[in-house]
Formats: C-alpha cells, structure tokens, sequence
C-alpha cells in the first residue's frame, strides 16, 4: 500500500482529496488529508459579513461534511516535514510516511509582522476581514460607526484575494449610502502599489470607479508602523495617513511549518514550477493553491484551475511519466462593486484582464471588465458552485483550466506575442 499525503483541508486540499480519491484504486493508495481546522469556511465570505450579507452560517460547515469520502482525516497540526525521509512528522511525534506528498497549506494574516499593528487598538480601531473572527469582529465594529475616517489599506503583495480591499472600498461606500452615513465618512484607499489593482487595463477601469464613488487613493504607500496613539499609519519614509477606523490586509505568510522544514521563500512560499506544479526541490512533493510562490492569484479560481493540472501531473508522476500537463496561470474573480452589481476578469500569467464577454464569444452572457448586475448574480451563486461543485471536484462547463482567448478584445501586438 502507498500513501499519498495532503497538507490542508481548505479549498486546494480538498478539491485535490475530491480528485484523486477518484482516479487513485483504493487497495493501492490510502490518501490522507491533515489539518488542525475544525471547520471548513467559505473564505471569499469574509468579506460580506461586516456588511449583514453574509451571516457566520453562511460560511462556515464542519471539517466532516467537506471531507470527502475514502479519505483518512488527520485533525491535527504539523511539526514539519522531514523531505529526505518521506515522511510528515506530528506535534505528538507521530511519523507519516509518503510516497507523494501534496502542500495545501495555504496563507494567514500576519499582523505581527507591522510594528505596532497589534497592539490595544487592535480589534478595536484597527480591524482585517481576512479570517473569520476578523469579519466578526469588524461587523460589530461596523454596527457603532457613526462617520469619521475610513481606512482600507493593503500592507504588501502578494495577497489572497487581491481584488477584496478594493471590493471592500465599493461594499463600504454603498453600505454607508444605506445607513445615511456616507456624507459623514471620508473613504482613503491606501496601496503599496502604483495603481488601483496589479494589471494595466483593470487598474484603470477600477480606478476610475474609484475617483466616481469619492474614494481618496493613496498610492506607493510602504507602511512602516500602527501609531495608536496618533491613530495612523506611518510610512518608510514618514508619510503619514490618518483613520478613525482602519481596515489593513496585514502581510500574508505561508504557514510556518514550511519555514521549519527548510521548504520555503522568505514568506514561507514553496518554490514551485509555475506549470507543473512539482517542488523545486523534491520531486515527489507538489504544491497547490495560495501555498505556491506560483506569479498568479492566490484565489479559489486558481486552485480549481491548478487542481485540474496537478491531478493529471501526479498521475504521470505515479506512471513513471514525464510531467505533461501545464498550468497557464488561469485565474478568474468577480469584483462586487455595490448596489448590486459588480465587475469580472479572466486573465493568466501572459495575459492581462481586458474587455470582452464570458464564458462564450458574444453570446457571454457576462461581462468581462465591465459592470453588470449579471456580474453580481454571478458572484453570488458562487457560493453554492463552491459548496457543490467546486469541493466535490465536479467539472463547470464552458470554463477549463486552460483560459480561453475567445470573446476577449485583446490587443493585436498582444496576440502577436502569444503566437
């Protein structure tokens, strides 16, 4: 009997535990899955709860109705993995052996990382909807908010999800209007970045629709410090931004088992082949999901997409096969941008967002980079798609790992290049 081993139980865990309970005979493998989680939340979630559109229900379902069938459920953490010997080792001193190990791990927040982000205030005046008590806790905040200085602010790239903070900007503005309070507030979206979002063309469009909701920016902002006491962030070179309420994306970090097992970049990111997946260092260990330092999202589109190639690639692995299957960097995401509507964008590692129509040329029936209420009925279903479709390995048609150029108005020197 061989043992494949699964790091993590979230979305990229337990999609691949979907997969390859399916394709792997069970008299040959035992696949086992290992995470110290509880429960199995529905992350893109997070970021309705501060606003009453999502309750805590709504995300949440224990570790056992997501497990998939005929896998071995470890509810524990890991020490490390000792990558010489093939084998997980547990807190209690337990040995697991492998003969194909998968890292699921995933990212979390790391405010500890910003001086004086976690301190009195933290909670309080400063706030992250990046994890499930975080969205509890700025939903309670949220219900005493009389106006004042509103603060969304991305600490550092890469983060999960880099689309949330400005979603959270559009959510917030119209959630204000709502409660009457939006006179009241002053929104300043701050960013390390240049722009409003990471590619070109949607950094545009997205910062237009920035400046028409009276959102300040605040851009190449490199946050050095929290001052609580002056209630503001502080900048490398002392720039300082102001708040009543602050809403930060702490750095992301991978977990810290990968940094104990000697695995990872200096964020604890595993070295990964961009298109095969397969470690860089050992070639009987793949990565998966936010866990890669792979140059694409880390979002739930990407693992759905990454775990179509990866199924593929360690059924080679096990054959004896050379790696065949390639990942393209695929990723897609809706962007609430309130009142109903919102934007989407499918792009990969050659190729931006742009305009244009999906899943089908012309016929769409969605909107690519342009808003929609279409968009937001999208987003919304995606919540039942992930419980039902995604988690369960379950193909969606029209919509495969390999991102299609159809019905997208690319450039001509950019199909140039891809030819």
């Amino acid at each position: 009997m061989k043992n494949l081993i699964i790091l993590g139980a979230g979305t990229a865990g337990t999609i691949m535990a979907s997969h390859l309970r399916k394709k792997l005979a069970k008299s040959d493998w035992t696949i086992t899955m290992v995470d110290r989680a509880t429960h199995h939340d529905y992350q893109p979630g997070y970021l309705f709860m501060p606003f009453g559109i999502y309750s805590a229900d709504d995300v949440r379902r224990p570790m056992k109705r997501t497990v998939p069938h005929g896998i071995d459920f470890r509810e524990t953490d890991v020490d490390r993995i000792d990558a010489e010997a093939n084998r997980v080792l547990l807190p209690d001193g337990t040995a697991l052996p492998y003969d194909v190990l998968i890292i699921a791990t995933g990212v979390h927040p790391a405010p500890d990382q910003v001086e004086g982000m976690v301190n009195g205030d933290w909670r309080k005046n400063v706030h992250e909807f990046y994890t499930f008590e975080g969205a509890q806790a700025l939903a309670g905040r949220l219900k005493s908010w009389q106006g004042g200085k509103l603060v969304v602010h991305i600490c550092e790239m890469p983060i999960k999800c880099p689309v949330a903070p400005l979603e959270f900007c559009f959510l917030a503005d119209a959630w204000l209007q709502k409660q009457g309070l939006r006179d009241k507030t002053e929104i300043i979206y701050v960013t390390p970045m240049s722009g409003a979002f990471t590619k070109p063309v949607a950094s545009g469009i997205l910062g237009k629709l920035l400046d028409e909701k009276r959102i300040s920016v605040v851009h190449d902002f490199a946050i050095a410090r929290v001052d609580a006491e002056k209630k503001a962030i502080v900048s490398w070179d002392e720039k300082e931004v102001s708040y009543d309420l602050l809403v930060t994306v702490p750095p992301n970090m991978g977990a810290e088992m990968i940094e104990r097992s000697g695995l990872g970049d200096e964020l604890n990111y595993v070295p990964t082949d961009k298109h095969t997946l397969q470690s860089k260092a050992h070639p009987n260990i793949f990565v998966i999901g936010d866990a890669t330092d792979c140059p694409t999202s880390k979002a739930g589109s990407v693992a759905h997409f990454e775990a179509e190639v990866l199924t593929e690639n360690i059924l080679h692995f096990i054959a004896g096969e050379p790696l065949r299957s390639r990942f393209d960097g695929h990723a897609n995401c809706f962007i609430e941008s309130g009142h109903g509507k919102a934007f989407l964008l499918d792009f990969n590692y050659d190729q931006e967002p742009v305009t244009g129509t999906f899943p089908l040329p012309a016929v769409g029936p969605m909107k690519l980079l342009g808003e929609s209420r279409l968009n937001h009925l999208g987003k919304m279903a995606f919540k039942w798609i992930y419980w039902n479709v995604l988690l369960p390995g379950l193909p969606i048609p029209f919509i495969g790992h390999q991102m299609s150029r159809l019905g997208k108005n690319i450039p001509p020197q950019d199909l140039k290049t891809a030819a």
